[in-house]
């Protein structure tokens, strides 16, 4: 158990971060360190402490006299995320058709996770189906056996949850569409299709792109 300063600056850094991947901070807002302080009942010190985390994660662009400013997402960050995703989820994919395909452990977890995503599409539940659209990805990428693929996107996960957020909140038809693009995603995986899974990929990926 850390101290209670550390305690403290954990809250201040994990309550601010999910809100700038939620979408709830948008890229340009201010925040300042007394408002966060007094909303989460903390003193300054673990809230400066949290800022500094998120500064070198790029998520805040500290400013003197004027507070933190949530870093927007910009085009060429976009297209690195997702140049990176591709290239760690198809070199996945690719390891786990040559190593047979999908065990049946893992296609019963696909089939769970998809059908957990057409609930929460024809809901339209943005958060929820973040979660899930996430879990489907990391799913692939953990039946590879790859435990370095796994490790580097777990570093592009939060990059890779904004950008989520993002479009699906852009237009909540992108739930449909992205439903649409795992649902043809699982089958190349189940029929051994490994050309088609890298293109459809691209194709899943080249949504956001268009979007934001």
């Amino acid at each position: 158990m850390g101290s209670n300063a550390e305690v403290a600056a954990e809250r201040a850094y994990t309550t601010t971060k999910s809100r700038i991947i939620s979408g709830d901070l948008p890229g340009g807002s201010l925040l300042s360190e007394v408002a966060v302080s007094a909303e989460l009942g903390l003193s300054r010190t673990p809230v400066h402490e949290a800022f500094l985390r998120l500064e070198a994660e790029q998520l805040l662009d500290l400013q003197p006299r004027r507070g933190a400013v949530v870093r927007p997402m910009t085009p060429s960050e976009t297209s690195d995320v997702l140049a990176m995703r591709h290239a760690i989820e198809a070199a996945a994919a690719a390891q786990l058709f040559g190593k047979g395909g999908l065990g049946e452990q893992t296609r019963a977890d696909l089939d769970a996770n998809l059908a957990r995503q057409r609930v929460l599409a024809d809901a339209e539940d943005v958060d929820g189906f973040t979660v899930v659209d996430d879990e489907f990805h990391l799913l692939v990428v953990r039946a590879s056996g790859n435990p370095i693929a796994v490790h580097f996107y777990e570093q592009l996960r939060a990059r890779q949850q904004r950008l989520r957020n993002l479009l699906l909140r852009i237009d909540p038809a992108n739930l449909r569409s992205s439903l649409d693009h795992h649902e043809q995603l699982a089958a190349c995986l189940r029929d051994g299709a490994a050309e088609r899974y890298s293109a459809l990929l691209q194709t899943h990926f080249d949504l956001y792109q268009g979007a934001l």
